[in-house]
């Protein structure tokens, strides 16, 4: 009987921005899907820009990005930040959770739970007391993941086109 390998749950390197970036582009066009007129469209330029982005992030010292890694391949990540007060959405100091993707073959085997539990004690040791996160409305099952690691509905966007 083969057992899956274990995943590793562990700091982004830029050695992993090739698969961050194919990630990242899942993240898009998985949300795009949802909604074609309020998420942005992936392009071949996506997995590029996406990486070249989370380069950049991989630099502050007030970021998280985590990787969860099984067999020596990025299934899954996650991108987040401490951030100030925040008067536009009246909210003070937060750990704010901007990305959490597992890649679906990799999925409903704890890959996301563990790389929340992960996010949450790094943004502790960053010296955050609360986390906040979105999610798209129509994604159920991030958000049956959510609400089962303890958040509560807080805010709802909502969007309209206007003409033309």
């Amino acid at each position: 009987m083969n057992l899956p390998e274990p995943v590793t749950i562990r700091p982004a390197t830029p050695a992993d921005l090739e698969a961050l970036g194919r990630l990242g582009a899942l993240l898009v066009r998985v949300h795009h899907e949802f909604d074609r007129d309020r998420f942005i469209a992936p392009t071949p330029r996506t997995e590029g820009g996406y990486g070249g982005f989370l380069a950049g992030q991989l630099k502050r010292k007030d970021v998280v990005v985590l990787v969860a890694e099984e067999a020596g391949a990025a299934i899954g990540y996650t991108y987040a930040a401490l951030e100030g007060t925040d008067w536009l959405t009246l909210r003070g100091p937060a750990g704010v959770i901007y990305d959490l993707m597992v890649d679906p073959e990799h999925r409903r085997r704890g890959v996301g739970r563990r790389l929340l539990e992960e996010t949450f004690a790094a943004l502790q040791n960053l010296g955050a007391r609360q986390v906040l996160l979105s999610t798209a409305e129509r994604n159920g099952a991030a958000r049956r993941l959510f609400a089962s690691a303890g958040f509560r509905p807080t805010m709802i966007e909502m969007t309209r086109e206007l003409p033309g």
